[in-house]
């Protein structure tokens, strides 16, 4: 069910920071708008701070506060990565985050546009997939087989009307026919959509929103080419990234199939559950299935899919 916004004001944030760390406190403090799990505002030039308002999102930034330290360092984009902890008080009883400020705009509001991004996305993703330790998070059903999924016709029904729902049908079903991946789990950041980059003069220039970081099939995460990069670019990237094999892009085109879904519902008034809507999400998530389509192998063109449906 949808839940209410909830919002905190900014002396709450200037509160906590002169309890907790007092030396940050003089820094002026912005409201960033965006954000369902955390409420953030920016601290001074380089900082942010975020603070947790859904059920879930305490241990979202406890995952991100655990493991993004761990490797960021390796990764060749800015991160969010975490410099403070907030501890829970009498005066806000969660943990949060003091991070990083990734400078951008959203790719949500700011497309990418420039296709050497395929290129820089290949390489932020060939250095974060490595074999993830033991204890590393799972977080179903991101990177696990797509047969365990269960029924998922609840997706397809918010495009039952559109003109190549049943191309889509097929693709999502060309995915869980596809080989499960035989390796061993990676490290996946597993919510790399639109407004979890951001973009700088229509290039990839950030990556944000690590609380999803989890362990698994790396092809829940190589969907980012059809979902985030421009027509055309997925086999530039592919080529970039070396690493899958047909297997794995047929099951990630599958994962990019069934997230275009999501985006288009949550930006459908909040139709997943989400509060409020992301007016955003729904043109982005008919790209996605556009560029989806539009890949070798179905015959489709790259234009005339985003956004059309049947009338009545």
């Amino acid at each position: 069910m949808a839940v209410a916004e909830l919002r905190f004001e900014q002396h709450l944030v200037r509160g906590l920071l002169r309890e907790q760390h007092p030396d940050l406190a003089h820094l002026e403090l912005r409201d960033v708008s965006g954000g369902w799990d955390n409420q953030q505002w920016r601290l001074g030039e380089e900082l942010a701070v975020r603070l947790p308002r859904t059920e879930r999102a305490p241990a979202l930034l406890h995952i991100e506060q655990t493991w993004l330290p761990r490797l960021a360092g390796r990764l060749p984009l800015p991160t969010p990565a975490p410099v403070r902890v907030g501890r829970p008080s009498s005066r806000f009883e969660h943990i949060w985050t003091i991070a990083r400020w990734v400078e951008g705009e959203p790719a949500d509001r700011a497309p990418i546009t420039r296709i050497e991004a395929a290129e820089i996305l290949a390489g932020f993703l060939t250095a974060l997939h490595h074999r993830a330790p033991a204890d590393a998070p799972a977080n179903p059903p991101r990177g696990m087989p797509l047969s365990g999924l269960g029924p998922v016709d609840g997706w397809f029904e918010l495009i039952a009307d559109h003109p190549h729902a049943d191309a889509a049908r097929e693709l999502w079903e060309r995915a869980v026919a596809a080989p499960a991946w035989p390796g061993p789990p990676l490290w996946l950041h597993a919510d790399l959509h639109p407004a979890n980059v951001v973009v700088r003069d229509g290039m990839l220039a950030g990556v944000i929103d690590f609380g999803d970081l989890c362990s698994g099939d790396p092809a829940f995460d190589l969907s980012a080419a059809w979902i985030l990069l421009p027509a055309g670019a997925a086999g530039r990237f592919f080529d970039a990234y070396e690493r899958a094999d047909e297997a794995t892009i047929t099951r990630a085109r599958g994962w990019a199939v069934l997230r275009a879904l999501a985006l288009i519902g949550i930006g459908q008034n909040g139709r997943l559950g989400r509060p409020g809507g992301k007016p955003t999400w729904e043109p982005a998530g008919y790209a996605t299935l556009e560029r989806a389509l539009a890949s070798r192998g179905f015959g489709y063109g790259e234009s005339g899919i985003r956004g059309r449906r049947r009338s009545g």
